[in-house]
């Protein structure tokens, strides 16, 4: 058994899906890399024979369910699961799992991140430097249940595809198969009742692409994400309160639009 596997959570015909590939097999073996995926097809297949990376399918798609299934086929203690779109640096995997191992209870472990916008690096902006600062206090409080509980009823700072989780203490964990886009959200409001820790890399150690085509955008524009924030808000406080949060919060959707 492995001790840390990539889940590539491979969909349709990503023209983005090579370059992921290729950051991944920077730093570890083929053996530690996985690609899920519902929709196999010469694409993904092709960049699958072309680099000896096995490939899983499943039947059924969505969001909740290719990342369940993804998460599901890891036989590995840890296992991070990969948009192919991103692309992480060479010293990710090193540098989280040494946090991992670092504490026996830390049930995620995720580092910061920056951001691809039509296909340059982009600096910060002021979305990204409020998540920093929310996810400070975990530098000190990365075990305390009511710091991180307070920081998720202000919003999700937490990049999805920069977390690796604990298999070996979260077990059979599932995502919320009914959400669309708040659904990592969800997951981490889930895992924050658990006892263990939340350990936060302050450094960026991977880059989310932001462009049209991302589900991102696309739930966006569609107004599924509003919906499902102002759902999550509501889990941490009464309603006249989450809809005031709602008010400030929604504004950083504008970020995730070129």
């Amino acid at each position: 058994m492995n001790d840390h596997i990539f889940i590539v959570c491979a969909y349709g015909k990503s023209r983005f899906l090579e370059e992921c590939i290729l950051s991944l097999l920077e730093q570890t073996e083929r053996k530690n890399i996985i690609i899920s995926t519902s929709t196999p097809n010469a694409h993904i297949e092709g960049i699958a024979e072309k680099y000896r990376i096995a490939i899983r399918t499943h039947e059924i798609s969505g969001i909740g369910i290719d990342w369940n299934a993804g998460y599901a086929c890891a036989d590995s203690k840890y296992v991070t699961l990969v948009h192919q779109d991103d692309v992480y640096k060479k010293n990710y995997r090193e540098k989280v799992l040494t946090e991992l191992d670092r504490y026996e209870d830390c049930l995620i472990a995720f580092s910061n991140y920056r951001e691809i916008r039509n296909s340059q690096i982009a600096d910060p902006n002021v979305n990204i430097r409020i998540k920093e600062l929310m996810l400070s206090p975990l530098k000190h409080l990365n075990r305390n249940r009511f710091m991180r509980r307070r920081i998720l009823s202000l919003g999700n700072p937490i990049c999805c595809p920069a977390v690796t989780y604990n298999k070996n203490l979260l077990g059979n964990f599932a995502f919320d198969t009914q959400l669309t886009t708040s659904l990592d959200w969800a997951a981490w409001e889930k895992i924050s009742k658990c006892r263990g820790r939340f350990v936060y890399i302050q450094e960026p150690l991977m880059y989310h692409r932001i462009h049209e085509e991302s589900e991102t955008s696309n739930t966006i524009e569609n107004k599924k994400r509003a919906a499902e924030d102002l759902m999550m808000l509501k889990k941490f406080w009464p309603a006249p309160i989450a809809r005031i949060i709602f008010h400030f919060y929604h504004k950083s959707e504008k970020s995730n639009i070129l």
